[in-house]
């Protein structure tokens, strides 16, 4: 990443507004100088969507329309700010839904011709990645980054894939599911056992009273790869469920919910591991979603062979503070993007510098 000359030979301050709007997060975010997070704002849809298991896209762009000026605007006010203090507007392209994309797009483009502010389309899994980076503004002393080459381990809902991170927006993508991503199997699971949507916080509490040793579940070692299959582990599970019902049997929530999470933890562990040895990495990155699980960063925390770094709690979910810390990087990449950016809902992140 260049640096930006200048006669005091300091970097300026540079203050990125992030907008996400990729599934049913509704969120904007300031950040300055790529780290530093000045305000974060999320307005969730999960009550919304409880009743159908799942995320249901009309509702969720039409909520995204009715809050994603208001969200920016407080985002806005946290920060103490107003958009003449915005260097660059940086905003999810992609990937995601369509429906809820094309709102917070459309919302950027618009406050960047109002204010002639610098438009930056990113990547919904590049975010990701760069929210290891967010640290509240107000903390003493800041923490130190990932050290490259980082190991990413990206898991969430709709991905799990394992990237190697060079440098900065230089992505080699090694491995990604062949079917379920793992926050699509927990979900999936999840359901099979009673719990409520979202599946992963669920099965996290069921599992707190629960036998992690109770059921031998498969670990797909997909032909030494690093790849990730979870279809057949959600399968195992709906034999078992199907077993106890047919012998009226109660059955065992907590044990299965412990046996199934143990499981996924410890194929994400162990390729992220394989893979962080074969590439020589120096540390480690885990992020999305799912990267919210206890047990997996329990797991990752506990070994000993790397540095992990793993996002604060409000930086695993979606979030806008993620987009304007990747926003910022490519800001100083001398990226930008038109007003012809069109949203793009399948997106992979090794397309953009792979």
């Amino acid at each position: 990443m260049p640096e930006v000359n200048t006669k005091s030979s300091q970097r300026p301050t540079v203050r990125i507004l992030g907008i996400e709007s990729s599934c049913d997060e509704t969120a904007a975010a300031v950040i300055e100088n790529g780290r530093a997070l000045l305000s974060n704002v999320v307005a969730t849809q999960i009550d919304l969507h409880a009743k159908y298991g799942g995320v249901f896209p009309e509702l969720a762009s039409r909520q995204h329309i009715r809050t994603i000026y208001a969200v920016i605007d407080q985002a806005l006010q946290q920060a103490h700010m107003t958009l003449e203090d915005i260097d660059a507007i940086a905003v999810t392209m992609g990937p995601g839904l369509a429906g809820s994309l094309v709102v917070g797009v459309n919302a950027a483009k618009g406050l960047a011709l109002a204010k002639n502010i610098p438009l930056i389309g990113v990547n919904h899994l590049e975010g990701h990645i760069y929210s290891a980076w967010v640290y509240p503004a107000d903390i003493a002393e800041p923490p130190a980054p990932p050290e490259f080459p980082i190991m990413a381990l990206l898991v969430s809902g709709g991905h799990s894939e394992l990237n190697l991170v060079n440098e900065h927006l230089s992505y080699q993508r090694l491995g990604s599911t062949l079917d379920d991503a793992a926050g699509e199997a927990f979900d999936k699971v999840a359901r099979l056992l009673g719990l409520s949507y979202p599946g992963g916080p669920s099965i996290q509490k069921a599992a707190t009273d629960g036998n992690p040793q109770a059921f031998s579940f498969p670990r797909a070692k997909t032909d030494g790869s690093f790849d990730f299959s979870f279809s057949g582990l959600k399968t195992a599970v709906l034999r078992l469920v199907k077993e106890f019902e047919k012998e009226q049997k109660a059955l065992p929530v907590a044990d299965i919910a412990a046996s199934f999470q143990t499981a996924v933890v410890d194929v994400l562990l162990n390729k992220t591991l394989k893979a962080a040895h074969a590439y020589q990495a120096k540390s480690l990155l885990v992020a999305g979603g799912v990267s919210a699980n206890r047990a997996l960063r329990e797991a990752f925390l506990g070994q000993t062979e790397f540095p992990v770094f793993i996002p604060a709690f409000a930086y695993c979910t979606d979030n806008a503070a993620m987009i304007a810390a990747a926003g910022y990087q490519r800001y100083m990449h001398g990226d930008r993007s038109g007003l012809e950016m069109d949203v793009q809902p399948t997106f992979p992140l090794s397309y953009i510098n792979g």
